[in-house]
């Protein structure tokens, strides 16, 4: 049951004189006819509507929303249930809206733009309140919801690069639950500056002398620059050129990762100081960044997260100390220190944990902040609880990547600390980290959900907890009365 709404990525392309008799055989498996008609009861976390059909069978229908009363065509066929999309729509949703952009239903970046903005968020928030429960925790209110722009928000991006037989380029996304590559000409979640360069872009690529050693492209905003990057499996000087002149035409930076097996980094234009800022309890601070590192997709989003992490930890005492594991380049770590924590800031990157070094030190005339950058392997559990024993932290912040950071969760029930503060970009790991937390004595005190990715079904968490008896879960409780 536990893969239940989680999509799977569909088997190669059959030939289609094959394809019918298949599609007849799922058909009669599922026992979903041509002209039965199914009522959608629910939205699954991944966005599918989700049906029963006449003998109880659970299906899970592409583009279907709740309410809706549709006809299906059963596109995949399993024990304990089926995988559909909608073939007639013979009852609309009230929240039913029409797609901003022309390639949805095609392209494989967002999946929910069929659905109102209000209903996305409605749904998320449920979807991080179902997982815990699935786990047996209860969240005493609904989460709080973080939200900003409906579009024109995406600093970063990567593209598909791909040629086919007949030597035509292709640029752009992923077709959904395929390889195949939908020629993408705008893109209206994108900030403005990197949609503008999508057709420039595309057109450069089939000028080039050799696009088949192009992999992908990595678009970035920074607050003062837009940086090309060209993953480029072999050298060609006559291209080299191309780019060249197409970073000095459209004012953009250019940088390629060249080579196959361990490719370097090499800017082709003069390498820029990219920063991006973060709120802090006193002014913006600024994160230097670079190709390859980590950083937000959605900085109006991302603002609002730190912001939320400065207010649920206030206010913290000076020289409180704070443990912040998978601190990356300083997104939570650097406003901590303003607010007058000592910091050990740890991530596992080595290059990531040299930038967020240099960001303490630029950020630390006038403010004095405390900050040591450690590298470790957090999924490691003698190096976490070798970190908990040596810094003693008073607070813990977590940001992991989607695995989630078990170990460090079993770890902090072994070595509980007052007050840990779980940022989260998977809810299904978060539920799973979260059960282990609660069952070894830990209490939920706040819970959000950030709409990073607006119109997909993917949604950042927060959840702060306490544990109990501690000096500072007695002053919150105290405040909070």
């Amino acid at each position: 049951m536990a893969m239940l709404g989680k999509r799977r990525p569909m088997r190669a392309a059959t030939g289609v004189s094959g394809l019918h008799g298949r599609q007849g055989e799922r058909r009669e498996a599922s026992g979903v006819g041509e002209q039965d008609t199914l009522e959608i009861r629910g939205l699954a976390h991944d966005g599918r509507g989700v049906a029963r059909t006449a003998l109880g069978k659970t299906v899970f229908i592409e583009g279907a929303l709740p309410g809706e009363h549709v006809r299906v065509a059963v596109h995949r066929t399993r024990k304990r249930f089926d995988e559909a999309h909608v073939q007639e729509l013979l009852l609309a949703s009230p929240e039913r809206v029409v797609p901003p952009c022309p390639y949805f239903g095609r392209c494989g970046g967002c999946d929910l733009q069929h659905l109102a903005l209000p209903a996305q968020r409605r749904h998320k928030q449920a979807v991080l309140e179902e997982l815990l429960g699935r786990q047996g925790i209860a969240l005493a209110a609904s989460p709080e919801l973080l939200a900003g722009a409906g579009q024109d928000y995406r600093r970063r991006a990567r593209l598909g690069v791909k040629v086919n037989a007949d030597g035509d380029v292709h640029l752009g996304f992923r077709a959904r639950h395929t390889h195949r590559l939908i020629d993408i000409d705008a893109c209206t979640v994108l900030v403005p500056a990197l949609d503008a360069l999508l057709v420039p872009l595309h057109q450069l690529l089939a000028e080039l002398e050799a696009p088949r050693q192009v992999g992908h492209l990595e678009l970035l905003e920074s607050d003062q620059a837009v940086v090309v990057v060209v993953r480029q499996l072999r050298d060609n000087p006559g291209d080299v050129r191309r780019w060249q002149a197409f970073a000095r035409a459209h004012g953009v930076h250019l940088a390629r990762w060249l080579g196959r097996e361990a490719p370097e980094l090499d800017w082709l234009t003069a390498a820029p100081a990219l920063r991006c800022r973060v709120p802090g309890p006193d002014g913006d601070l600024a994160l230097g960044v670079a190709p390859g590192d980590f950083l937000q997709a959605n900085a109006e989003v991302n603002g609002l997260m730190v912001r939320t992490a400065l207010s649920w930890l206030a206010p913290l005492a000076a020289g409180e100390r704070v443990l912040d594991l998978f601190a990356g380049v300083g997104n939570f770590s650097l406003p901590l220190a303003t607010a007058g924590a000592r910091v050990t800031a740890v991530e596992g990157n080595p290059a990531m944990v040299a930038r967020l070094g240099e960001n303490a030190r630029a950020n630390a005339p006038g403010r004095g902040l405390d900050v040591v950058a450690r590298q470790a392997d957090l999924a490691a559990p003698p190096a976490v609880r070798a970190l908990l024993q040596e810094a003693v932290p008073d607070v813990v912040v977590l940001d992991p990547p989607r695995e989630g950071a078990e170990a460090v969760s079993r770890a902090l029930v072994e070595h509980p600390v007052p007050r840990l503060l779980y940022i989260s970009c998977d809810p299904a790991t978060l539920a799973r980290d979260a059960a282990h937390l609660v069952h070894g004595g830990y209490r939920i005190r706040r819970a959000a959900v950030a709409d990073m990715f607006v119109h997909t079904s993917h949604l950042e968490s927060m959840l702060l907890f306490e544990y109990p008896g501690s000096a500072r879960q007695a002053q919150g409780a105290s405040s909070d009365g």
